[in-house]
């Protein structure tokens, strides 16, 4: 008999998300977990549906912009209208059979459509309820509107972004929404676990802030440490150096010898003795100490050679260096070919799209596309006769706007 290798059941399959969010953070997470196998229904407003469908600036074929379908792969979409009576009973009705919801609206906004965490947990205990939000639920700062930049900026992370005397600048990704979308998935895959112990679901806080500033482990272990308030420094390390970007015969590249054997081997293979005996850059406090002047010996010998030379060379003598890429040519690298970090799925309007691969691998449970990103309201009538709704039912709940803007 010939053995027929059956895939196995993804970790995350029979949990059902509702994600009840937009743009960023919240679509970011689910997405995540659909990723791992969840039931994941993106419940829209009707009409609009996430206001990430028609950001970016940019047409596509369709409505749907590229940042919507880089975020929203493997759910189904339910066009629901929250703000009638209609669209609240079958959303009550669809929270009954989730395990776990995940909204981004500003805080007291589901409490107003009657839908908050107190109201749904009398209806399904076992809920697992994730609220994002730029500065969290409680706190002078809660009712604020939360973006990325704001909480960047009021969390200390563009206090230290940047060269000492530039302006303000900001991560050029945004940390703080793909931070809080990561948090917000390790609790809620925590509470999962743990209701499988206690049967209970529970209520989860997650912020912009909060997840940005906890990013700053390095700079407040060394203000803590030593009292002096984490600036700019560009590229360079507040903890070790050489540790930066440094300027070669054809642009940049970075480069770190952060221990003294790897100053020692640096020096060495660069010609540059002179340096490794030099009273100003002896030990890692006093390189760090005198980095100006130490970046400015270093790119003497390093703007003989260009940036591929450079780093092919530091890295058969086992010195961490690399190119300063840009995405194509990140994506476009056989290193970043060989793990996948950009493919492609088959869509309805747009043909082949583009999407960011799996961050991380699992061996023996591979996350896999298992749909597009849905079209508006895509699902609505399957995940309606998954409820039971019957055609007459369909109809009533139609005229009394339940799935109208």
């Amino acid at each position: 008999m010939i053995a027929v290798n059956t895939p196995k059941p993804l970790p995350l399959a029979g949990v059902r998300v509702l994600d009840v969010s937009q743009v960023m953070a919240g679509p970011y997470s689910c997405m995540l977990l659909a990723d791992l196998g969840a039931d994941v229904i993106k419940i829209e407003p009707p009409g609009t549906g996430d206001q990430t469908r028609g950001a970016m600036g940019f047409k596509m074929k369709g409505s749907d912009s590229m940042g919507f379908l880089n975020m929203n792969r493997n759910k189904r979409s339910v066009a629901l209208n929250l703000k009638s009576k209609a669209g609240r009973d079958i959303f009550l009705r669809l929270v009954k059979t989730a395990d776990i919801l995940v909204e981004n609206y500003r805080p007291g906004v589901m409490k107003k459509l009657g839908i908050d965490y107190a109201v749904l947990q009398e209806i399904n205990p076992a809920l697992i309820y994730a609220s994002i939000s730029g500065f969290g639920q409680t706190g002078p700062w809660a009712d604020r509107p939360g973006f990325d930049l704001m909480a960047q900026a009021m969390s200390g992370v563009m206090s230290v972004t940047g060269y000492p005397d530039g302006p303000p600048v900001k991560a050029g990704v945004p940390v703080a929404d793909i931070g809080c979308a990561l948090f917000a998935t390790y609790a809620i895959l925590a509470a999962y676990i743990g209701r499988t112990k206690s049967g209970e679901g529970q209520f989860i806080d997650a912020s912009l802030f909060d997840a940005a500033l906890a990013f700053s482990i390095w700079d407040t272990a060394q203000y803590w440490g030593t009292g002096v308030e984490p600036y700019k420094l560009g590229t360079a390390n507040h903890m070790s150096a050489p540790y930066q970007a440094m300027k070669s015969a054809d642009g940049y590249f970075v480069m770190g010898a952060t221990n003294q054997k790897l100053w020692g081997l640096l020096c060495d293979k660069i010609n540059r003795a002179d340096l490794l005996h030099d009273a100003r850059f002896i030990t890692n406090p006093l390189r760090l100490a005198n980095r100006l002047e130490l970046v400015t010996e270093l790119e003497k010998t390093f703007i003989t050679r260009s940036s591929t030379e450079w780093v092919e060379m530091l890295l058969a003598e086992g010195i961490p260096a690399g190119p300063i890429n840009t995405y194509p040519e990140a994506f476009n690298s056989a290193h970043g070919v060989h793990r996948q970090m950009r493919i492609e799925l088959d869509h309805p309007i747009e043909g082949k799209v583009p999407n960011i691969g799996f961050p991380v691998k699992l061996s023996g449970t591979p996350q896999q596309v298992r749909m597009h990103p849905p079209l508006l309201g895509e699902h609505t009538t399957t995940i309606l006769a998954e409820l039971g709704v019957n055609d007459d039912e369909l109809a009533n709940l139609t005229a009394a706007g339940a799935f109208k803007p």
